[in-house]
């Protein structure tokens, strides 16, 4: 039996969140199965929360120098991957993102009766050209298929096309709207043959487990995956939670006791994290979103607290100036404040270091924010 904590102490040991890693940045995003990229600043933030010495450039030079790449990926959404994982686990998750395209979003839909085929291998040879801006690509598309929705032809392309969005989009500090190409022309590889989930499986358990069927499929976009982890059994062990459901995980996957100390950790706003398990509670508590204050809404950041997300954050320029504030959750200790404090400074002169004057300002419920500079 593993209750909340337990599986919180699991997974932050795997997500490298109990302590900095010395582990190199492609090690990391290997080890993480992917990151979150649809805010291209979120990996950094990511990764420097769980590297020691994390630089900025240590990501940049991954992605202009193409071993790692910023695409489609798990759920329909944005994923930085190193260039080798996005060649094999692409190939995993493509029928789901087929199968998303066309019954779960509207673009399907409009363009009933289009011959995929065709489509495809005109965006791809379009796009293999060159890399081309969605706004570029969808008028192109239109000319072959004038009576059809152009919105639609390019979201066709963009789900059911392994792009890449090719630098300077990705790159700390860089702006503009990304440009993309097929991750084969990017690569020069060509995709990987396997499609079986099952190593992906286990690769997710390793880095978010233990986890329940219904965890992965939330984490990964595809379904069917309780007959995976049938087949895959013999070869796991398995624990039920608090509520009694069943959890698998890899043999050596790692259960510190569920008292050792947490660090408090700042987490972007997209961070798998807080995304990769179909019930949250083993690392967000419920909470009134009334108690976040300046943060509130769908888009803030998180702030793990004891493990848990115990505040949001957000960041505010202003010419010279950085201004982080943190919206507290429940009322914490001093010391636990000041250790948010802290841990936010330091964060600071990593997102800010251009600054001349970083500021610290921290809510707690009830009370009003101070100033930490």
């Amino acid at each position: 039996m593993l209750d909340a904590r337990a599986l919180n102490r699991a997974l932050l040991e795997r997500q490298l969140l109990l302590r900095r890693s010395m582990i190199s940045a492609p090690e990391a995003i290997e080890r993480l199965v992917g990151m979150q990229a649809q805010i291209p600043a979120d990996p950094y933030v990511a990764l420097w929360s769980r590297l020691e010495n994390f630089h900025t450039g240590d990501l940049a030079t991954l992605i202009t120098d193409r071993k790692a790449v910023r695409m489609t990926l798990f759920r329909g959404t944005i994923h930085l991957v190193t260039g080798r994982d996005a060649l094999a686990l692409r190939p995993v998750v493509q029928a789901a993102l087929e199968r998303l395209f066309q019954s779960g979003t509207p673009f399907g839909r409009q363009i009933k009766g289009v011959d995929l085929n065709q489509l495809v291998k005109l965006g791809r040879a379009l796009v293999d050209e060159r890399p081309l801006t969605s706004a570029e690509l969808r008028p192109l598309l239109k000319k072959r298929w004038p009576k059809r929705d152009q919105d639609s032809l390019a979201a066709a392309i963009g789900y059911i096309v392994p792009l890449v969005q090719v630098p300077p989009r990705g790159l700390w500090g860089a702006s503009g709207q990304p440009r993309r190409t097929s991750l084969e022309a990017w690569l020069g590889s060509p995709l990987g043959k396997k499609t079986s989930p099952d190593e992906m499986v286990l690769r997710y358990l390793a880095a978010f487990g233990p986890a329940t069927a219904g965890d992965a499929r939330s984490w990964s976009g595809m379904s069917a995956l309780s007959e995976v982890f049938e087949r895959l059994r013999p070869r796991l062990r398995t624990f039920r939670d608090d509520h009694g459901r069943e959890l698998f995980d890899v043999p050596d996957g790692p259960l510190p006791d569920p008292a050792t100390p947490a660090p408090v950790r700042f987490l972007p706003v997209y961070d798998n994290i807080v995304l990769s398990h179909a019930d949250r509670t083993r690392i967000v508590r419920p909470f009134d979103p009334k108690l976040l204050g300046h943060a509130e809404g769908v888009n803030f950041s998180g702030v793990l607290i004891d493990g848990f997300v115990g505040a949001t954050w957000t960041l505010k320029r202003e010419a010279k100036t950085a201004t982080l504030r943190v919206a507290l959750i429940d009322k914490l200790s001093k010391r636990d404040r000041t250790a948010v404090e802290d841990e936010g400074a330091r964060l600071l002169t990593f997102i800010a270091a251009e600054t001349s004057s970083r500021n610290v300002v921290v809510s707690q419920p009830g009370a009003k924010s101070r100033s930490n500079p």
